[in-house]
């Protein structure tokens, strides 16, 4: 164990600021009270230099989970750097409080149905469960250190955000970016509600593939035919069917093209007709086109104007079309018709069949496609100029814009922004009772609710009517949250013109994210505000990946997998757990394991007991005097100018946002050359009293240390600045440490280093105490000026050092047989073999070794172990850089 870790009885007795062990669970508690209270992370928006950062704000549904801690620690690396870098930092917290999941989370902690209350009645109900997590979310991101100005909080439901999102439609509409229409819709029957593209995942699912007979009515050349084979995992869509396709390379059923063909069970006759989009891999080549299936059901009922049979409504039940399976859900009358098409001899097989469909990935029910009327946002027209925008953009891992960039090359519908839901952002919208005229709020009266409040006119512009009916649906969450940055730099409609209450904000500097939000959030703020404003709204994206379980799984309740870091920090420091938080690279999913937080753990400690010794052996350090550089003796400037390099290199590390390898770089240049080799030496060199340039070079480096570790650990570095240094400001304001433009021979002061830790080791494995006096040693490297610092440092009478080559021989040591070899190749004379190698009876013979002058190796059967020997008198110790030989 280092002396660092352990203090002799024979360091000099002072005053002790740092008493004992260090006492995390009363420290941390402490100091997140203490910044809260004196608006330690206040936004000064009159400074002269500011860093903004668009935080995400999390869905108000549950508890935090370790996803939380990792993604809001490290945004708080950020935003710690940045404040001491930049002087102040813009770092809200958000809470996106109007969407499904706070409904579903209502629904469940109440456990009643929305269907049961009024709108308005659920929607307070809603409000009510929502406050009561954002209150615990709030005291649990404050556990964790997260360096949050609690004054700029915002939630996407209160009336300040509503009227932004109002704004944002109204500005749209007037754009002709969006519009209403009455089309194909991706529905869920589980939620009641359209949605997105981007709200949809896949999932593999066990099914029945059944090949069903149709009935040829007429072939398209007149030739007899009687029945084709359809293959289709969802015979409930039947009595959806409108026509049957054929691809235009398919030989073996051209015939049956321009002809016509009768759908069993429903009797409709349908047309019979070529599309390229046909699969010709799968099932029997001929597909049926039913209003809705699947996208490419859509794209068909477009291109070639077919009939609308809709068989599912909005609750995922069975319509009139479906005839006898009426009311029944999709489920049950997929069994029904199954069991019916086999008695009426339709049904020629049925076999088990996996494959991948689309769910809505809040519930994980299976998406249908109905007909309704929403309102959209235009994207499929200016694709090419959204990913210019986001090539505009710097990426943080550079990888993360391909996903970005093929998600957009995928789109294939515009975004849908209304919701059949009962909590959210309502349109501001009525429409003419008699001539369905649309009417849109005036911006001065935003935000408005139309089940709520009047209108802006008494008669209707158009027909003069005065009856008005009230949009009831509400906007898309991610149409509220993607318009954050405009949020946190207030934007508003004033004096007919958009304004910026804080312009300084837009566009941010930084948007952090995890990767698995790049469809939802970031690419919908990107059309969001490119389309307001004509900027892009950030100049950073950090995205950060996702934590997994130790079997590298996706946590999930259902899974039973999940971590919450509750039960973390029962057993370890915050500190440490954001030490783990910075244990890999960004963008990078990881497994969840307690090595780096016992290593972070071990980390505050040697922090603690380093300091305990600076402050033993500095005991003003709080009023230590700079010294001139050339004043300073050579091992002092020496670790003076290795944490020059230091500190830019962390710097550049934060810059690139490379937490993981600022965190070891400087790890290991505090705990290796810092506490195990400096230290060790300013002990020694301050035993004999007072030294001002050690003195100096140590509360340096201390001071630079704490700064340097403060973003990762935040705690007890400010305890320790305040305890050592006694500093009435936070470590957390103090200016970001630069390098002082240091000047020595790095590798020569290395090597000296090197050299001080081997006569270390030779004392101790010989019994010599630390200051017990050598007579000679040699040193056979570069040391430079560095020699007489190491004879002062290890009490060595007489040192000598060379850039020469010692003289060194080499000699074998053994002989190491592969009895795999040897053994089947000799059998009994193998003893014989090994007794003749320990007697030294061999030699090396090209590659053959002769043993005995009687038997024979080939390579395969030895390796040669050597061993160095110098020439001269003394030990020989070697480093990696040098030879040391000591002679007493």
């Amino acid at each position: 164990m280092s002396d660092t870790q352990d203090r002799s009885t024979e360091e000099p007795a002072t005053e002790q600021r740092l008493d004992g062990e260090y006492d995390p669970e009363t420290v941390e508690p402490n100091w997140q009270d203490q910044w809260v209270e004196d608006g330690t992370y206040a936004y000064d928006g009159d400074a002269d230099t500011r860093y903004s950062i668009d935080t995400p704000p999390p869905t108000v549904s549950g508890n935090l989970h370790m996803g939380h801690l990792y993604q809001f620690t490290l945004q708080d690396f950020v935003a710690r750097y940045r404040r001491m870098k930049e002087g102040t930092v813009f770092f809200p917290f958000g809470y996106d409080d109007n969407g499904i999941a706070s409904e579903r989370l209502t629904e469940r902690e109440l456990g009643i149905n929305h269907s049961d209350y009024s709108r308005r009645e659920f929607q307070e109900k809603c409000r009510d469960v929502c406050q009561e997590y954002e209150a615990a979310f709030t005291d649990d991101i404050q556990s964790l250190a997260i360096s949050v100005d609690w004054d700029n909080t915002y939630k996407t439901i209160e009336p300040r955000v509503q009227r932004i999102s109002q704004l944002s439609f109204l500005d749209l509409y007037e754009q002709g970016r969006e519009y209403q229409q009455r089309a194909p819709t991706i529905w869920c029957p589980d939620c009641e509600t359209a949605i997105s593209q981007v709200e949809q995942e896949d999932e593999d699912k066990h099914t029945k593939f059944n090949d069903i007979a149709f009935e040829v009515v007429e072939t398209g050349d007149g030739s007899e035919e009687d029945t084709f084979t359809i293959s289709t995992t969802r015979p409930e869509l039947l009595p959806a069917c409108v026509s049957v396709f054929v691809h235009p390379d398919d030989d073996e059923n051209q015939h049956l093209v321009g002809g016509t063909a009768r759908v069993p069970l429903f009797g409709q006759e349908v047309p019979i007709l070529e599309d390229d989009r046909v699969d010709l891999e799968t099932g029997s080549g001929l597909v049926m086109c039913c209003t809705f299936g699947d996208q490419t059901d859509i794209e068909w009922y477009q291109a070639h104007d077919l009939d609308l049979r809709i068989a599912i409504d909005e609750s995922g039940t069975m319509t009139d079309v479906a005839d006898d399976y009426e009311g029944l859900t999709t489920e049950e009358a997929r069994e029904q018709i199954i069991e019916d098409l086999d008695e009426a001899g339709y049904l020629l097989e049925s076999r088990d069949h996996e494959h991948t469909v689309q769910v809505h990935e809040r519930c994980g029910e299976e998406v249908e496609y109905l007909v309704t009327e929403q309102w959209y946002v235009k994207l499929l027209d200016k694709k090419e100029e959204y990913l210019e925008a986001g090539r505009e953009m710097d990426w943080f891992p550079e990888k993360m814009f391909t996903r970005y960039e093929h998600w957009i090359e995928g789109l294939e519908w515009d975004w849908c922004i209304s919701r059949q839901r009962d909590s959210g952002i309502p349109f501001p919208v009525w429409y003419c009772d008699e001539c369905g005229e649309t009417l849109f709020a005036d911006r001065e009266d935003l935000p408005v609710d139309p089940i709520e409040d009047e209108p802006p006119v008494d008669a209707c512009p158009e027909c003069g009517g005065g009856e008005f009916v009230p949009e009831e649906d509400v906007f898309d969450t991610w149409a509220t949250s993607s318009l954050t940055p405009l949020i946190n730099a207030g934007w508003d409609w004033e004096d007919g013109e958009f304004t910026f209450e804080n312009p300084e904000l837009y566009p941010s500097n930084l948007r952090p994210q995890g990767h698995d939000i790049i469809s939802f959030w970031l690419f919908h703020t990107v059309i969001k505000c490119y389309e307001h404003t004509g900027e892009v709204p950030f100049d950073h994206v950090m995205i950060n990946g996702m934590v997994l379980d130790e079997n590298r799984e996706a946590m999930s309740k259902s899974k039973g997998n999940v971590i919450e870091p509750s039960e973390v920090l029962e057993n370890f420091p915050v500190d440490a757990a954001r030490y783990w938080a910075a244990g890999t690279s960004i963008g990078d999913d990881f497994p969840y394991r307690e090595g780096d937080l016992e290593a972070g753990e071990r980390l505050l400690q040697k922090l603690w007991n380093a300091s305990r010794l600076v402050d033993q052996l500095t005991p003003q350090a709080g009023t230590v005097e700079d010294v001139a550089e050339d004043d300073l003796a050579e091992i002092d400037r020496w670790l003076l100018a290795e944490l020059d390099e230091t500190i830019d290199l962390v710097t550049q590390r934060f810059e690139n946002y490379e937490f993981s390898k600022a965190r070891t770089e400087l790890r290991d240049f505090f705990w290796s050359t810092f506490c195990d080799d400096y230290l060790e030496i300013a002990k020694q060199r301050l035993d004999d009293g007072p030294n001002a340039s050690t003195e100096f070079a140590l509360v340096r480096a201390h001071r630079t240390f704490l700064k340097l570790f403060a973003p990762f650990l935040p705690h007890i570095t400010e305890e320790l600045w305040h305890r050592i240094y006694d500093e009435a400001g936070s470590v957390h304001t103090t200016d970001w440490p630069t390098a002082g433009g240091y000047e020595a021979d790095l590798d020569a002061g290395e090597t000296a280093m090197e050299a001080i830790s081997a006569l270390r080791g030779y004392k101790s494995e010989n019994g010599l105490a630390l200051n017990a006096t050598l007579s000679r040693v040699k040193i056979f490297g570069h040391v430079g000026e560095f020699a007489g610092p190491v004879a002062e440092v290890m009490h060595v009478e007489e040192i000598e050092a060379s850039e020469d080559e010692p003289e060194i021989t080499t000699e074998i040591s053994g002989i190491d047989l592969d009895y795999s070899l040897v053994g089947p190749e000799f059998g009994n004379e193998v003893g014989a073999i090994d007794d003749a190698i320990e007697a030294g009876e061999f030699e090396i013979d090209g590659d053959t070794l002769l043993v005995g002058g009687e038997y024979e190796l080939d390579d395969e059967m030895f390796e040669i172990e050597r061993r160095r020997i110098y020439s001269g008198d003394g030990e020989m110790i070697e480093t990696d850089n040098a030879v040391v030989i000591v002679q007493e």
